[in-house]
C-alpha cells in the first residue's frame, strides 16, 4: 500500500475505465477501448491524470484488468500451441467426458481442440498415483522436441499421465523442451496439481494457448507505463486478487476472467456495510457493459469462487470468482429471428462503430438505442466523457428493425428490445441464485457497468428484489475494484484418501508445501495470511465441496463441515463415508479501500424529458445531476440521475436515496 495516488485501469469491450484515487478523492474516466489494448489503457491514464492535475511520475500504484486471455480463447486468436502427453493419452481432449453440451440437440457440436491432432505429440514414460514407474525416454523427448520445432509451434503445453501426484517425469520433460525449444512451456504440475486428466490437460493447454499473448501484451503495457512514469503494473486475477506482472506472466490462464473479478470485488467493497444494515443474505452483483452483463454473489462478506467453469466449451479449472456471463450489453445487437421473434445479443457493435447512436458509422439497433429512444439517456448525455448521442440514427435504426419484426415504430420496437434485454439478463440472476437454491429477494441487487444502473430497477422489480445499490462511480467499478482488491495467491494438490483413513501428520506436511508455494509468490509473504481448505465429498460422488479446514487437520471437524456444507448447498445430509480428494491454500495479504469524501455542487435539477417505463406510458421525468444532489437526499421515482460514468433510472414508485458516500439506494415506495 502506498500514500501516493493509487491507478486502476479496467479494459471492457467497449469502454476502457480508469479510476485515480487522491486523497479522499476519486478521478474517473472512460474512454474507448482500442484493438490494443494498452493503448486505450495509456488513452485512459493521460485523461485521468489531466482532469485531476496529477504528474504520472507521483502515482504509486498502477493496477489493470483486461481481457485479453478471454479474447484470444474467445475469439481463437492464441498461439500456435503444441501439447506432450503420454504414450496412449494423445486424444484425451477429443474424447473429453463423452457427454453432449446439449442431450437433446441431435447436432449439438463440440469446439475443436485447440490444438489439433498433428500438433499433439505421445512420450513413452509412465507414472502412477504411487510413484514413478517408467522415467522418460530421453532420445525420444529430444525427438519430440524436434519435430516441435518442425511445426512452428509458438508454446507448448505438457500434461503427462499422474503428473499431479508425482512430476518427476513431466518436470524433466518441461526441462529439456525449455533447453531445446525458444517458446514458453507449461507444465500441467505447475498450471494445475489436479487428478482429472481432461479437465487438466484442457487447463494446461489453455495456459499454453494463451501465454505468448499475455506475455507480448503485458511486455508492452510494462513498457509504455515506465516509459510515461508509472509503476510497473499490478494485474487483477481471476480469483479475484491481484499479483505482480512477472507472476502473472508465468501463469497467463489465471487471468482469463480478470475483468469481471475486478467488478465483484469493488461491489463488494462499495456496498457491503449494507447487508447487515438491511438484513440481506448477501449481494448480487450485476455488471452490465457495453458487449455482456456479468452476475455473481457476494456472501459471507466473500465472492463466490468456482473452480469448474468453461469458457468457450473448454474446461479451465483455475480458481475464479463464479461468474455468470450473458451477451446483453449496451451494444449487444437487437435482430429478428427466422420465426420472427424479436432477439438481443449476443453479438455486440463493439466500440467501433458502436451503436447507431454514437455516430460513428453504425447503422445496427443496439439496446443503448432503445435506452436512448426511451428517453432514459438524452442526446446531451456523454458517453465516455466526450461522446454524445444521435437520436436521429436511433430512431432510424429501431425504425428499420420495426418493418422487420412488424412492430408500431421506433417506440414499441424499442419497448421490445429493452424488455427482451432484461429478460436475458434475469435469467442470468435467476441463474446465479434460484438455481442454486438461493432467493434473490433476500439479497441486495449492486448495479454497475456503463449500462447497469439503467436497467436495474427495472430487473429488481421483475425479480421482488428490494433493494439496489449503485455505487459511486458506479459506472467504472471494476476500476474502482482494483484499488480494493487483495493480493492472492492459490495452489492445489490432489490426495485422494478416505477421511477415515487419512494421516493428520501427512496431510499437514503437504499443506506446509502448499503454504510455502503460495507465499514464494507474495510481493511481501511476512503481511500475507494462508488459508487452508480442503475439497471433500461423500464415497461414489463424482463432484466436491470445498471447506476452510483452518488449523492442524482434524479429519472428524472435517467431515462435519462437510456434512453442514452439503445439507446447506443441497438440503440434506447424508450417513456415508467422506472422502477427501484435493488440499487448497490461498495467500492473501490485505489492501484497503480509497477512502473518499463528497461534497454536494451544482445545481441538482437539470433537465426534464419525456421518458417511457412499464407499460409504454410516458412520463415528463425530471434529470438531476448526480454531482448536486446532496446526501440524505431522497429522489422519488420516476427519475434520471446522471453520473459522469453511468445513468440511473429510477422507475416509478421507486425511490432513490444519496448516501454518504455517493452510492444511491433504490428502494421500492408505495405505488
Amino acid at each position: 500500500m502506498t500514500d501516493r495516488p493509487r491507478l486502476g485501469a479496467d479494459v471492457g469491450g467497449t469502454f476502457t475505465d480508469v479510476v485515480l484515487a487522491t486523497g479522499d478523492d476519486l478521478v474517473t474516466a472512460k474512454v474507448p477501448s482500442t484493438a490494443d489494448q494498452s493503448v486505450g489503457v495509456m488513452n485512459g491514464v493521460r485523461t485521468a491524470c489531466d482532469e485531476a492535475g496529477v504528474d504520472p511520475a507521483t502515482i504509486g500504484e498502477f493496477t489493470h484488468a483486461m481481457t485479453v486471455s478471454v479474447n484470444a480463447l474467445l475469439e481463437e486468436t492464441g498461439a500456435k500451441t503444441a501439447l506432450v502427453t503420454t504414450e496412449g493419452f494423445r486424444d484425451v481432449l477429443e474424447i473429453g467426458r463423452q457427454d453432449r453440451p446439449d442431450l437433446y440437440d441431435l447436432d449439438a457440436g463440440r469446439p475443436e481442440p485447440l490444438v489439433p491432432r498433428r500438433r499433439r505429440f505421445e512420450l513413452p514414460e509412465r507414472a502412477t498415483p504411487d510413484g514413478v514407474e517408467e522415467p522418460v525416454d530421453e532420445a525420444a523427448l529430444r525427438e519430440v522436441a524436434a519435430r516441435i520445432r518442425d511445426v512452428d509451434a509458438e508454446s507448448v503445453g505438457v500434461c503427462l499421465l499422474h503428473a499431479y501426484a508425482d512430476a518427476e517425469n513431466e518436470r524433466r520433460v518441461a526441462e529439456v523442451l525449455d533447453e531445446e525449444l525458444d517458446v514458453p512451456v507449461s507444465a500441467s504440475h505447475e498450471v494445475l496439481a489436479e487428478f482429472r486428466e481432461y479437465e487438466r490437460a484442457s487447463t494446461t493447454v489453455v495456459d499454453a494457448y494463451v501465454t505468448p499473448t499475455i506475455d507480448s501484451y503485458l511486455g508492452r503495457l510494462t513498457s509504455e507505463a515506465v516509459d510515461a512514469g508509472l509503476p510497473e503494473p499490478l494485474v487483477m486475477q481471476a480469483n479475484g486478487g491481484i499479483a505482480d506482472a512477472a507472476t502473472v506472466r508465468a501463469n497467463a490462464v489465471t487471468t482469463t476472467m480478470s475483468g469481471p473479478a475486478a467488478g465483484v470485488v469493488g461491489a463488494n467493497a462499495a456496498a457491503g456495510e449494507l447487508v447487515a444494515e438491511r438484513g440481506l443474505r448477501g449481494l448480487v452483483t450485476f455488471d452490465m457493459g457495453g458487449t455482456s452483463s456479468d452476475v455473481s454473489l457476494v456472501r459471507d462478506g466473500e465472492a463466490e469462487r468456482t473452480t469448474d467453469a468453461e469458457i468457450n466449451g473448454r474446461p479451465v479449472r483455475t480458481p475464479m470468482v463464479d461468474v455468470t456471463t450473458v451477451g446483453s450489453g449496451g451494444g449487444s445487437v437487437a435482430w429478428v429471428d427466422e420465426g420472427g421473434a424479436l432477439r438481443v445479443g449476443p453479438r455486440s457493435a463493439g466500440a467501433e462503430p458502436g451503436p447507431a447512436c454514437y455516430g460513428k458509422g453504425g447503422t445496427e439497433p443496439t439496446v443503448t438505442d432503445a435506452d436512448l429512444v426511451l428517453g432514459y439517456v438524452g442526446e446531451s448525455t456523454e458517453l465516455g466523457g466526450d461522446l454524445s448521442l444521435d437520436a436521429e440514427a436511433a430512431h432510424d435504426a429501431l425504425a428499420a428493425l420495426a418493418d422487420e419484426a412488424g412492430l408500431d415504430g421506433p417506440v414499441e420496437t424499442a419497448r421490445g428490445v429493452y424488455r427482451v434485454a432484461n429478460a436475458n439478463m434475469a435469467r442470468a440472476i435467476r441463474s446465479a441464485t434460484v438455481e442454486r437454491g438461493h432467493d434473490p429477494r433476500r439479497f441486495g441487487l449492486v448495479a454497475f457497468g456503463g449500462a447497469g444502473p439503467m436497467h436495474a430497477g427495472a430487473l429488481a422489480a421483475d425479480l421482488g428484489v428490494g433493494t439496489v445499490v449503485v455505487p459511486p462511480a458506479g459506472g467504472v467499478l471494476s476500476a474502482y475494484g482494483l484499488l480494493a482488491a487483495d493480493e492472492k495467491h492459490d495452489a492445489v494438490r490432489t490426495h485422494r484418501v478416505a477421511l477415515d483413513e487419512t494421516d493428520p501428520d501427512r496431510v499437514d506436511d503437504l499443506y506446509d508445501d502448499l503454504e510455502r508455494e503460495v507465499l514464494a509468490d507474495a510481493r511481501d509473504p511476512a503481511s500475507s495470511v494462508v488459508r487452508r481448505h480442503a475439497d471433500l465429498r461423500y464415497a461414489g460422488q463424482s463432484f466436491e465441496l470445498t471447506v476452510d479446514v483452518e488449523g492442524s487437520f482434524d479429519p472428524a471437524r472435517a467431515a462435519e463441515r462437510f456434512h453442514d456444507s452439503h445439507e446447506s448447498t443441497y438440503g440434506y445430509r447424508m450417513d456415508e463415508p467422506v472422502d477427501l480428494v484435493n488440499l487448497r491454500a490461498t495467500a492473501t495479504a490485505a489492501r484497503s479501500s480509497p477512502a473518499t469524501e463528497r461534497e454536494a455542487a451544482g445545481e441538482a435539477l437539470t433537465d426534464r424529458r419525456e421518458a417511457r417505463f412499464g407499460d409504454g406510458s410516458a412520463y415528463e421525468t425530471p434529470v438531476y445531476d448526480h454531482a448536486a444532489l446532496p446526501t440524505g437526499r431522497t429522489v422519488g421515482g420516476p427519475a434520471v440521475i446522471e453520473q459522469a460514468e453511468s445513468t440511473v433510472v429510477v422507475p416509478p414508485a421507486w425511490d432513490a436515496e444519496v448516501r454518504a458516500d455517493g452510492s444511491l439506494v433504490l428502494t421500492e415506495g408505495d405505488a
